[in-house]
């Protein structure tokens, strides 16, 4: 038995959480507010909370802030209206999981069964992020359950210095997480310091990364600290380092085995303190047999490896990506999206992934005179509609075509799956217990 705090403002949530719980032997307290909640931790001692993230007053994160500052509180955070930034800061704070409204009691019950079990192993909590940090306007986008778990790991990753490893294909934001790794870390206030290993020629990378002295090739005609200690105190991203030459491969493992640099024609080590993130669109394994990256390189980076879905991955992601740039583009008065550019976007390929929607979306904007962007203002090449064209009618209005749209997505990834409904659901990049929802709300059973 243990004691589970529920703080929502929904009583009739609340009420019935409280009867599962109660039947599964635990002693529930429950809070309509987050004062309310801080007030019954002050009574009692807790073992677990779950916690609804908006609410009147403070909201859940402040919630799990102020708790934290009290005493560890393992936490299951709730919401209708799930964000990269709200799963980051949760994960970071130290929930043990982000689940998105509605979710099924039986999956809460389970995931409460899980955080008890592990409560002895969980990660201790970071402290909340220095007030003031700066914003970065390039935030991660999107509600697929593939995003959903990037921004969980994004956040666990945030609570400790080790090297971390993103995987994806050109275009997906590696950079983004690298950012948003860096924004909620501990490093938050120091540098983030970001260098594209593919774009400099092997004879200048030495120098860019290590630095050199006075005179140390012909040219160098004053010292130069480097990007290693550039980033001294904060996060050096390590872009595309599959790309790295081996030598300075060699280099790079020993820096990050003894965290000091000897900048080129020096003879003094200077110890460093940052983060590496690194990345690599490349097939790290494959790159190891073929002989051009070094097997404990690999090792040593990939600590905490995140990988990020390709666009084409996470069809669902499509649309509320585009109108993000819209939305950065816009301002106050963004531009919306037709029907007939909906259907464009949901049915191309995407093989430049979120650098490729993104410039598409700024020319759209630009061409379009009116307030709404359709096909003609897209240079996408022309492809067949998703699934059977006589399924769509992509004359009527935005949320009909994108229901009818979801509905033939589902059919396909069905039939692909041999009506697989586990493997289906990870053909879309959703879970389970939402294909379940849709196949019910589409009446697709």
């Amino acid at each position: 038995m243990a004691r589970i705090l529920i703080v929502d403002d929904d009583a009739a949530f609340r009420s019935g959480l409280a009867e599962v719980l109660c039947d599964l032997g635990h002693r529930v307290l429950e809070a309509a507010s987050t004062e309310a909640g801080l007030q019954c931790l002050g009574r009692t001692q807790v073992d677990a909370a779950i916690v609804d993230l908006r609410m009147p007053g403070e909201d859940g994160l402040a919630f799990m802030r102020r708790a934290q500052a009290l005493a560890p509180l393992p936490c299951i955070m709730l919401t209708a209206y799930a964000s990269g930034d709200n799963t980051i800061e949760a994960m970071r704070l130290g929930a043990f999981d982000h689940l998105t409204k509605p979710v099924a009691r039986s999956t809460l019950v389970q995931t409460l069964a899980r955080l008890l079990q592990q409560t002895s192993a969980a990660e201790p909590a970071l402290p909340p992020a220095p007030a003031g940090a700066p914003a970065d306007r390039h935030e991660l986008v999107g509600n697929s359950e593939a995003m959903r778990q990037v921004f969980k790991q994004v956040g666990r990753a945030a609570a400790s210095d080790a090297t971390v490893l993103v995987l994806g294909e050109t275009g997906t934001g590696k950079e983004l997480v690298a950012r948003a790794l860096h924004r909620n870390s501990g490093r938050a206030n120091g540098p983030f310091v970001a260098v594209n290993c593919a774009a400099m020629a092997s004879e200048l990378i030495e120098s860019e990364l290590f630095g050199h002295v006075k005179g140390a090739f012909t040219g160098a005609s004053t010292a130069r600290p480097g990007r290693f200690v550039e980033a001294h105190g904060g996060t050096l991203f390590l872009d595309e380092i599959g790309d790295m030459a081996l030598a300075t491969q060699a280099k790079i493992l020993r820096v990050l085995q003894e965290r000091e640099v000897m900048p080129l024609g020096g003879n003094r080590l200077t110890p460093v303190d940052v983060r590496i993130v690194a990345a690599t669109h490349r097939d790290l394994p494959q790159e190891i047999r073929q002989g051009r990256f070094r097997e404990d390189l690999w090792y040593r980076l990939q600590v905490l490896p995140i990988t990020i879905p390709a666009l084409r991955e996470r069809p669902g992601d499509i649309l509320q990506i585009a109108e993000h740039f819209l939305r950065l583009l816009g301002g106050d008065a963004p531009k919306r999206i037709g029907p007939d550019a909906a259907r464009q976007l949901l049915a191309h390929a995407w093989p430049g992934n979120v650098r490729e929607l993104r410039n598409q979306m700024e020319r759209a904007a630009v061409l379009s005179q009116g307030r709404c962007i359709g096909a003609e203002h897209l240079a996408l090449s022309t492809v067949p509609p998703i699934g059977n064209s006589v399924e769509v009618a992509w004359d009527g209005k935005l949320d009909q075509v994108l229901a009818q749209v979801e509905r033939t997505m589902i059919r396909r990834a069905l039939a692909a799956a041999d009506d697989n409904r586990a493997e289906a659901a990870r053909r879309l990049g959703i879970s389970r217990q939402q294909l379940y929802r849709k196949l019910d709300e589409h009446g697709l059973h």
